[in-house]
């Protein structure tokens, strides 16, 4: 179910982008002046195909809009209660082992954080306890 939700989202995608780029921009974009061959005499005015086209887009934006949410909504189904870390088995931050534990009780080691002397030597990492 997802995947075709994904496959009708990146189609509508695509077709959102194209549709927006055919519509006329203030500088006449893509060629489609007011001077152009289809002035008139076709079977749509410029004025006709640019409803045609901002509805066009309305319509692929809706669409684009509901697919989010609904990838969404399957995603936040699939989630879980579980976190990342625990899914693919790195650490236990609640139950630290009895060996990990510094002076003050945590499970963060002690480590040295004040700055380095003002010298032009490089910073060496601070050495393994």
């Amino acid at each position: 179910m997802q995947n075709i939700i994904l496959t009708v989202h990146l189609i509508l995608a695509l077709l959102m982008i194209g549709v927006v780029l055919l519509q006329r921009s203030e500088g006449g974009g893509l060629g489609m002046g007011s001077s152009g061959g289809g002035a008139g005499g076709g079977v749509m005015t410029g004025r006709q195909a640019a409803n045609a086209l901002s509805k066009a887009t309305w319509v692929l934006a809706a669409g684009f809009l509901i697919t989010s949410v609904a990838l969404t909504v399957l995603a936040a189904n699939e989630a879980g209660e579980s976190s990342v870390l625990d899914r693919i088995g790195v650490g236990n931050a609640t139950a630290p082992a009895a060996d990990d534990t510094n002076t003050t009780g945590s499970a963060i080691p002690d480590v040295d954080l004040t700055p380095p002397p003002a010298t032009d030597s490089p910073v060496t990492p601070p050495a393994a306890q």
